[in-house]
């Protein structure tokens, strides 16, 4: 007959590995059934980070306004609503402290940021593509940040989150001059629809002059629509080798074909001869009168202006 003091440890031992896996299964159970409030609670003590849920109990209206932006489309996993519930958190940094205090102080408030302090926190995910040479460029200089024209919470565009309606109306905040050109008499056709200030101009900053657009030098910018005018020629029209804008103003002008000045006082600015017909600088002449004088023009003869490919066409006549 067996002892039973031999088997009883045995027995004790196997009864305490019983009650120890039930204790587990029942903490698997309970962690299993806990709310993503308590697993946000449990974060935020680790993280600082408190979610979205806790942002939008006082900012209730901020967090609708971005539900139907690109930042609050949590499919695509480059958007701050694809970060686990801390979408708000992502651009203005954990909230945690926030909470506690009550403080604004204690939340990154871009309303109080430095231009170069907001831009950094965008760029941090807008590096790339046209966003890429924003650092160091023209409006980062003059201390415009990406807060200053696109609006996260509240945009009035449909496309690019701008706080205007339309890149023009945003465009014109700052570029009065050139807001004014365009309702010249000739102008680009901007106020029609047919094209932006974007179209040409990268905002986000570029290498060329007048931050046009990557691989665009401003002659090469107006023949993406002038095609007509691109060449190559035989002969060739120095200013317009130059650039466009030695004769006409981009934007907009109040004579004839956006010309920066009156025909022939545009071509006389270079070509000034007395022994030409004569000009109106030929004071021998005002008695009988230039034959430019009167809204004629060099044109009228030098028709091919912008080139020729004729081998008797190095006047531009054909």
């Amino acid at each position: 007959m067996p002892n039973r003091r031999d088997g009883f440890p045995a027995r004790l031992l196997a009864t305490a590995l019983a009650v120890l896996c039930l204790a587990v299964i029942g903490l698997a159970a309970a962690s299993s059934k806990s709310t993503p409030a308590s697993k946000a609670a449990a974060a935020a003590q680790v993280t600082g980070f408190v979610g979205d849920e806790t942002c939008a109990t006082c900012h209730d209206t901020e967090a609708k306004g971005m539900e139907g932006t690109l930042h609050g489309k949590a499919q695509n996993p480059r958007s701050p609503a694809a970060k686990n519930g801390q979408s708000c958190e992502t651009c203005h940094g954990a909230g945690q402290k926030h909470v506690d205090s009550g403080k604004k102080e204690d939340i990154r408030r871009f309303s109080v940021l430095s231009a170069r302090e907001a831009s950094d926190t965008c760029l941090s995910c807008h590096n790339k593509s046209s966003h890429a040479e924003f650092v160091g460029g023209m409006h980062d200089a003059r201390n415009v940040s990406c807060v200053t024209c696109h609006s996260v919470h509240s945009p009035k565009s449909e496309k690019a989150q701008l706080k205007t309606v339309t890149v023009t109306q945003t465009c014109e905040n700052c570029h009065k001059q050139e807001a004014m050109k365009v309702k010249k008499q000739g102008h680009m056709p901007v106020n029609e629809g047919k094209m932006d200030c974007t179209s040409c101009h990268n905002p986000h900053g570029s290498n060329n002059v007048r931050m046009l657009k990557a691989g665009m030098s401003i002659s090469e910018a107006c023949a993406s629509c002038h095609t007509e005018k691109r060449g190559p020629y035989l002969w060739e029209h120095a200013a317009i080798r130059e650039s466009c804008t030695s004769c006409h103003d981009p934007h907009g002008s109040n004579n004839d074909r956006m010309l920066v000045a009156k025909v022939p006082m545009l071509c006389q600015r270079c070509h000034i001869s007395s022994g030409h017909p004569p000009t109106i600088y030929d004071s021998a002449q005002l008695a009988t009168g230039s034959n430019r004088m009167v809204g004629r023009g060099c044109i009228n003869c030098h028709s091919q202006i912008h080139g020729s490919n004729s081998p008797a066409g190095y006047t531009f006549l054909r």
